[in-house]
């Protein structure tokens, strides 16, 4: 009887072991495709004169797929490749890079080509070799930012209707940052340098200058065209994504929105964002 009773407590503590969570279920990985396996590619892609850098975290299974591009943040320490590895178990492609002058992407940072670089990794994906080489299908990119790169997402999609989405994580109202007396952009530029290839000082006095360019709600019209996602934070930013979701659809846009009370690198609520954003994409029109 003793040794009956002790099976029995043995199985239920391997059974409660074995129990995931609803968040453990997230881990589970796909069934591998041995003769189309999920792979990496790093990229080389032309902007400006350069070749930035980037990395292709593609799909498994046979044929093309969608694609998901993500920016990075201002300096970009959060670059979000969790998001685009979950993106990929949910079988879609995600394309990651570096602006220019950041992380190893050649030439000089500057904030006017952050939008430039982004768009230049959309329309590269979208010539023919590259989208068979690399299984991409042109007419099915979405665009995703977190930051500033949020703000550059809400600016390229605002000219791009082309894109079947945009998602904005915790976006940065650069034009308020712009706003800020010299002393204090220079000390929040002096906070985000990381391998950024400029000074603080030409940061601050870039933001100066193009002020009247980064003002969120400024593409309300044209992200109108474009389904989107903003997600946000408690990291003050919420306001200007808030008014920015007021005003497209003002315009008679379709925007989705989640609040987490997380911080701005959503540190905490990583697993969250990723079922928030794959959740999203497959809601999409159009097959994924």
């Amino acid at each position: 009887m003793r040794r009956l009773l002790l099976l029995m407590i043995a199985a239920l503590v391997l059974g409660g072991a074995c129990q995931t969570s609803p968040d453990s279920a997230r881990f589970v990985d796909p069934p591998r495709d041995a003769a189309h396996p999920a792979r990496m590619e790093v990229l080389h892609i032309p902007s400006g004169g350069v070749e930035i850098n980037g990395v292709a975290y593609l799909a498994s299974g046979e044929g093309a797929h969608p694609t998901l591009v993500i920016c990075h943040g201002w300096p970009g320490n959060e670059k979000n490749l969790d998001l685009a590895q979950a993106v990929r178990r949910a079988g879609w492609n995600a394309v990651t890079f570096n602006f220019r002058g950041s992380w190893g992407s050649p030439g000089e940072f500057h904030f006017a080509q952050v939008p430039e670089d982004a768009a230049a990794v959309i329309a590269w994906l979208r010539k023919p070799e590259v989208a068979a080489k690399f299984g991409v299908v042109p007419a099915r990119i979405a665009l995703a930012g977190h930051s500033m790169g949020g703000w550059a997402t809400s600016q390229v999609a605002s000219r791009d209707p082309a894109l079947i989405g945009a998602v904005l994580i915790s976006a940065a109202d650069m034009a308020r940052l712009a706003t800020l007396p010299r002393p204090a952009r220079v000390k929040a530029a002096a906070e985000n340098t990381e391998t950024l290839v400029t000074t603080p000082e030409a940061m601050a006095d870039e933001l100066a200058g193009a002020v009247a360019t980064m003002i969120l709600k400024e593409t309300a019209l044209g992200l109108a065209k474009v389904p989107v996602l903003i997600l946000s934070s408690d990291d003050g930013l919420a306001p200007g994504t808030d008014a920015l979701a007021a005003a497209i659809r003002a315009e008679g846009g379709k925007v989705q929105m989640a609040h987490q009370t997380t911080d701005h690198s959503w540190s905490d609520r990583r697993l969250t964002l990723a079922g928030l954003v794959i959740d999203w994409l497959k809601a999409l029109p159009g097959p994924n």
